[in-house]
């Protein structure tokens, strides 16, 4: 999408995060329906943020304070349309992974291209602090599955245990950087 600018996110700029509308309309999520997963049809409107706004805020300022990084994408008018956080701490047995931790687009935004730009700059700065791959703790929502899909992203070979207990319905995934 054109005139939109992709800069970093400070600390003092965080509850700017308000301006998005994190609404979403999911149609179809990724559940365990006898012990394997599917789609089903649940038809739920997410007015705002999952699990409220001051959780998401909270979680950006303790990435930026823990030295990851965050990405803002504005409009020509300064709006902040969506924004990407990675937490900068490695894990992994197997190679260096760095958590992709948020990403959201406000909803008259979304499927512009906004979201692939957000995704290959974090991939960009991960890779220069040396990482091997994208840990992503993806929705089950279809379409926030399909995206990450259509990037380039796979399940996780390696599951972080944290992350699959605090939520075991989302999809562990993984982007390698070698790309």
């Amino acid at each position: 999408m054109k005139n939109i600018t992709y800069r970093p996110l400070t600390r003092e700029e965080c509850h700017r995060i308000e301006e998005i509308d994190a609404s979403q309309f999911i149609h179809r999520a990724y559940r365990e329906v006898d012990g394997r997963r599917v789609l089903v049809t649940i038809s739920y409107q997410d007015p705002t943020w999952p699990e409220g706004y001051e959780a998401h805020l909270h979680a950006l300022h303790k990435t930026l304070s823990d030295d990851g990084f965050a990405i803002g994408a504005f409009s020509e008018e300064g709006a902040l349309l969506g924004f990407i956080s990675l937490n900068r701490p490695f894990f992994g047995k197997t190679c260096h992974h760095v958590l992709l931790d948020q990403l959201f687009i406000t909803l008259s935004h979304r499927r512009k291209g906004i979201g692939k730009a957000l995704f290959q700059k974090a991939a960009d700065i991960a890779r220069s602090w040396e990482a091997d791959k994208l840990y992503i703790c993806a929705g089950s929502a279809e379409e926030t599955v399909n995206f990450y899909f259509a990037l380039g992203c796979r399940e996780a070979l390696e599951i972080n245990p944290t992350f699959y207990e605090e939520d075991p319905r989302d999809f562990q995934l993984e982007y390698d950087l070698s790309k």
